[in-house]
Order: structure tokens, then sequence, then C-alpha cells
């Protein structure tokens, strides 16, 4: 094993409930970098790339959230949708 992989940044999944992977996201937006980010997050196979997949967890997780008192076929569809 490398050094280098020994003090690297550790790997996460990107979880858009946590306070802190949403702010790591908008600090990337504002300065164009992941260079001020402390994680590396993980990108599944079946996902494009980190940005995409990120915006896309993110437009789930608050459209869930401002629509979490609809029934669950509509939920459904806002799902298929995004």
């Amino acid at each position: 094993m490398s050094k280098l992989a020994l003090f690297g940044r550790p790997y996460t999944v990107f979880d858009p409930s946590n306070k802190d992977h949403r702010q790591h996201y908008a600090d990337f937006i504002k300065f164009g970098t992941w260079g001020r980010c402390p994680l590396r997050f993980v990108v599944p196979e079946d996902q494009g790339d980190l940005v995409t997949m990120i915006q896309r967890s993110l437009v789930k997780f608050y459209v869930e959230r401002e629509f979490k008192g609809l029934d669950k076929l509509t939920v459904d569809r806002i799902r298929r949708i995004v």
C-alpha cells in the first residue's frame, strides 16, 4: 500500500440528509473545486458522474421532504420524473 493512500481523504457515499455533505457540495458550487472538501465522495457504477449523482439525490431529498404528506402513489410518480 502506498503511503499516499494512508493520508488521503476518506471515501464516503454522499448522503443528502447529512448537512455537512450538503455544505461540501455548496462549497464545490461556490469555489468550483473539491479541494476544500475533507471527503472523497464515491460514485456508484450505475450513476454517470459525481455532480449529476449529487444533484439528483438532492432533488429527490428536497421533493420528498416538501411533499412527505402525500400518498405513496403521488410520491412514486415524482420519483419517476426525477
